[in-house]
């Protein structure tokens, strides 16, 4: 659902009749769907049953996906894109019930595959778009996703067991209007600043007005019994220096996305562009899916092995690295299938690190929510990520044929960020008071100290 209108975005004023600027509500409306609804969700999830909640997002996926694929306009696509984004809360919601269900042998694994599969949707499904895009009728691309989500929630019906583990009680109304409105307004701003100015009234009246219902949502989830989101619980070290670290690690990992479609594309007329297609593009990008969902594994490993916190540093350490190469080397395919399969090794490295790091420091009746908060962060990190560059690229530029274009050097530029942003990741990472992986889907049962119910000694960390 992220990458699926990325080949459209060229054609979409002409598709929808309407301009560029409207037609980018098309991927606006996803990303604000998709922020109120991950941690609103997630409790609800806690609440009420995470399979119950994953039924909803999967319904609301399809509906969603069938209103695009019936409509020409604007304002049904952006309703129904609207309504893809709102299914974004599946991968924190698999993620538990996986903790509930599963045993603890395998709970690492599982759920590094499962967090991970976000970065190999996006990377597997942009060559599809590309190739679906190119050779029939748009529309196609959502009868599809519809299809998809119909499979999916029929083998979820089947295969996935409703958890006993659930909080009961009512939802905190307030809050989820809060919280909404807080995210609506800053990532609307970080989103649209750009568009409207960053030193225009709207955009810093944006950033205000989220500051203050944050501050005043913030004041009555402290109040409440049981609140939308325990606050107390995010401000534990592991949660908080976690969390942090994913906002940073977002940012960190999506920069790969905005630079390496746009070095391939720009003409060679420019002196460093490839001149290729968007089909070329999908395909030199989709082995970094693959080397995704094949670190998921190494990522439990390395977990078991040493902790999560551990697993995080390496992943930060090598999507650094990954930066570091793509500066050095831009000039063919191979350099950016090389740079984006050791970035996409990182990311793969951190996506199973992070909710390995939640669970090891919540209680297991919060699992959802504080997961859904976690993938929260980091889809404020990509969106923070994608306001700098597209700053950084406005104000860096050459002209071709009386057209502005960025110029090398601020793709550089914007690599060096990320490879910056992953390094600070790396560092905030090294606060995380170190854990092994969670253990919480195992029965509690007496131990000797120092030994775990395996009745194997736990190194001090």
């Amino acid at each position: 659902m992220q990458t699926v209108v990325i080949p459209l975005v060229p054609a979409l004023p002409g598709l929808l009749d309407t301009t560029a600027s409207n037609a980018s509500w098309a991927i606006t409306a996803t990303l604000l769907a998709a922020a109120v609804a991950t941690p609103t969700m997630g409790r609800l999830g806690d609440m009420f049953g995470k399979r119950r909640m994953l039924l909803v997002s999967l319904a609301l996926l399809v509906v969603g996906s069938v209103v695009v694929a019936l409509s020409s306009t604007l304002v049904p696509v952006v309703i129904g894109r609207a309504l893809q984004g709102f299914a974004s809360g599946v991968i924190p919601l698999g993620i538990s019930i996986m903790r509930d269900e599963l045993p603890t042998e395998k709970l690492a694994s599982a759920t590094a595959m499962m967090s991970a599969s976000l970065g190999v949707g996006g990377a597997l499904g942009l060559p599809l778009a590309a190739l679906v895009a190119q050779e029939t009728d748009w529309h196609v691309l959502f009868w599809g996703a519809a299809g998809l989500g119909l499979v999916a929630a029929v083998f979820v019906v089947l295969l996935v067991p409703e958890s006993a583990e659930r909080t009961g009680g009512r939802i905190d109304g307030v809050g989820v209007l809060g919280l909404s409105v807080a995210l609506v307004a800053l990532l609307l701003a970080v989103s649209k600043g750009a568009d409207w100015g960053w030193g225009s009234g709207l955009t810093l009246g944006l950033f205000v007005g989220a500051a203050a219902v944050l501050l005043a949502w913030g004041r009555w989830e402290l109040s409440r019994s049981a609140p939308l989101v325990d606050l107390r619980t995010l401000a534990r070290a592991p949660v908080l220096f976690t969390n942090i670290a994913s906002v940073v690690f977002g940012f960190a990992m999506f920069a790969m996305s905005l630079v390496l479609p746009q070095l391939m594309q720009l003409p060679e007329a420019t002196g460093f562009g490839l001149g290729r297609t968007m089909l070329t593009v999908g395909l030199v990008m989709a082995p970094s899916g693959l080397v995704m969902m094949a670190m998921a594994p190494v990522s439990a490993r390395i977990t078991r092995a040493r902790g999560p916190k551990v697993t995080l540093m390496v992943a930060a350490a090598v999507v650094a690295v990954g930066y570091v190469l793509t500066i050095l080397l831009m000039a063919e395919i191979w350099h950016f299938v090389l740079a984006s399969v050791v970035i996409g090794a990182g990311i793969g490295l951190g996506y199973g690190a992070m909710p390995a790091l939640i669970m090891g420091a919540v209680p297991r009746s919060e699992t959802a929510s504080a997961n859904s908060l976690n993938t929260l962060m980091r889809s404020i990190g990509t969106s923070a990520a994608s306001a700098i560059a597209g700053v950084v690229l406005a104000h860096m530029t050459m002209r071709l044929g009386g057209v502005a274009l960025p110029t090398q050097a601020g793709f550089r530029t914007v690599l060096a960020i990320g490879a910056g942003a992953a390094v600070v990741a790396l560092v905030v990472a090294a606060f995380i008071p170190g854990r092994r992986a969670p253990a919480a889907a195992a029965p509690v049962v007496p131990a000797e100290p120092g030994r775990t119910d395996a009745g194997q000694s736990v190194p001090a960390r």
